[in-house]
């Protein structure tokens, strides 16, 4: 018998979505909304993504935000191993990385959608995913696949740091056409290292908050 061939396309925008949120640094608009996340996910088909997801979103439901915010620094703001800005991974700080983001900026103008940036680079993950979500699924998936390794990139670094935010970018990745690769070598294969070329301070992969 020939069943119906499920669609992953609502599923997959809510946990673009949902990991925009998590992935993001927490604020109080983060702590009122971690109910409805939860519940959100809780609505969907029980998939990889989605189960991956919740448990991320159950680790920071509840806790202080003072103890999230300073997490949050720890993880993704002290060190470049865990860049949260996509083509930091292919590029580095290099005078190309700019051609690259002009690349981001096009596709969110072309969407139609006014993305604020919030003071972070185009290729921000929170951002992408959000325009994913709710902008232009289309080209946002198109990036974020476009990117897989810096994605798998970051998974590992997460991994290595034992951090629950490992989850939420694996989710992100099981959204994805393909298996993630079992190891970096695999991911390194598929793309060369990132050059050393130093351009400014704008192009730091991680913010300025204290």
């Amino acid at each position: 018998m020939i069943g119906r061939r499920r669609d992953h396309a609502t599923e997959y925008r809510v946990v673009h979505q949902v990991a925009s949120w998590c992935l993001d640094y927490p604020d109080e608009s983060l702590a009122q909304r971690l109910p409805l996340l939860g519940r959100a996910l809780t609505e969907q088909p029980q998939s990889t993504a989605v189960t991956l997801l919740a448990t991320l979103v159950e680790h920071l439901t509840g806790r202080d935000l003072g103890d999230l915010q300073r997490d949050y620094v720890e993880v993704f703001d002290l060190s470049r191993d865990r860049a949260l800005h996509l083509s930091y991974w292919t590029d580095g700080d290099t005078r190309r990385r700019g051609e690259v983001l002009a690349r981001f900026k096009a596709a969110y103008r072309d969407s139609g959608f006014v993305v604020d940036l919030r003071g972070e680079l185009p290729d921000h993950l929170p951002t992408v995913l959000e325009f994913a979500a709710i902008a232009d699924p289309a080209a946002g998936t198109a990036l974020l696949q476009e990117y897989r390794p810096s994605l798998e990139l970051l998974r590992f670094a997460l991994l290595d740091l034992g951090t629950p935010y490992a989850a939420g970018v694996a989710a992100v990745c099981a959204t994805l056409p393909g298996e993630s690769p079992p190891d970096r070598a695999t991911v390194h294969a598929q793309v060369a290292p990132p050059p050393v070329e130093q351009v400014g301070l704008e192009l730091q992969p991680y913010g300025d908050r204290p």
